[in-house]
């Protein structure tokens, strides 16, 4: 068998990019044995393939790691995409949409992160946002909408009857949205293109970091015109979903949704935003859900300068905020 050269061992690396491979695999599958004189010379190509970065060792003995090769990108080449057209909930009372919508900018393979407290609003907002965009035809998945033996659940099926405003389906009857009974490894299902809400993904206390990397999976099968909205649980008061700072990683918008204090109305709070119109970060809205389901009256708030937000002021509750800290 001839000598084995560099060119030879560069041409089957390319074929396992992002791969890693041992000395051993390497003749293995060079088809080099013992006794040929490229036993050895194989060694030496794979300490030169490294110098030159086509090959990075992983730690451990004789095993290396064959680097992906990426191409510089000309960005002056490029054109840019126009947002993406995202219809957030109305105001049933009003008929307007919520304030911060507007100045929000959405783009193609954003992801919108949804953290709240249990049972405080996640799914109704979910719910509104396929609602209000149900003629982009949605692809809804996740713990809240499916059973554990694939069935539609019964709260999910209540709340498509409640909201009569929506026409869920076409003119031959067929839905305008795609239920996906899954309720884990969700960027294996995404639609690319489309909007995907996932509501909710259930993340273990111990495994908390693992959020951000199911984020960054999933942003990846968005497509260029995709958009995901997810939602996680969040502790009372929290500044972040479970999962604390990882979950702010691959977030492009994140709003966090508690309970107004003094008070049954839902409290969200902007927690981040990559690009807006205007200054969005950090403002705080409230509303009410009836039956269930329909927002209303959606209003901006302030933090109470009497007591700096804290609800109580000399020691005792604040009269100016109604001890909500918000005015």
């Amino acid at each position: 068998m001839p000598e084995v050269t560099p060119d030879d061992v560069k041409e089957f690396l390319a074929t396992v990019e992002g791969q890693s491979i041992t000395l051993g695999g390497l003749r293995h599958e060079l088809r080099i044995g013992q006794e040929d004189k490229s036993f050895d010379t194989v060694r030496v190509i794979v300490l030169r393939l490294v110098d030159e970065k086509i090959l990075r060792p992983t730690g451990r003995r004789g095993e290396y790691r064959v680097v992906k090769r990426v191409n510089p990108i000309e960005c002056f080449e490029a054109e840019l995409s126009d947002p993406v057209e995202l219809r957030f909930p109305r105001d049933h009372e009003t008929g307007t949409e919520m304030d911060f919508a507007e100045d929000l900018v959405i783009r193609g393979g954003d992801l919108i992160l949804i953290a709240g407290r249990s049972n405080f609003g996640k799914t109704q907002l979910c719910m509104g946002l396929a609602g209000e965009n149900i003629d982009s035809y949605p692809i809804l998945m996740g713990n809240e909408y499916t059973t554990i033996d694939e069935k539609p659940s019964p709260r999910f099926l209540k709340r498509l009857r409640n909201m009569s405003w929506v026409e869920w389906q076409n003119g031959t009857g067929k839905q305008k949205f795609t239920l996906l009974p899954v309720r884990a490894d969700y960027a294996e299902h995404i639609v690319k293109d489309r909007i995907n809400i996932i509501d909710w993904i259930n993340i273990d206390g111990d495994l908390s970091y693992s959020i951000s990397k199911i984020m960054e999976s999933i942003k990846r099968e968005l497509g260029a015109k995709g958009v995901g909205i997810i939602t996680i649980q969040k502790g009372e008061g929290a500044n972040s979903g479970r999962g604390g700072q990882y979950t702010k990683d691959f977030a492009d918008v994140e709003i966090l949704l508690d309970k107004l204090p003094e008070s049954d109305d839902v409290l969200l709070t902007i927690g981040k935003v990559k690009e807006a119109k205007r200054k969005v970060l950090g403002r705080t809205f409230a509303y009410m859900i009836e039956d269930g389901i329909k927002i209303i009256n959606f209003r901006e708030l302030t933090r109470c300068k009497a007591c700096y937000g804290k609800g109580w002021r000399l020691n005792k509750p604040c009269d100016m905020c109604n001890k909500s800290g918000f005015v």
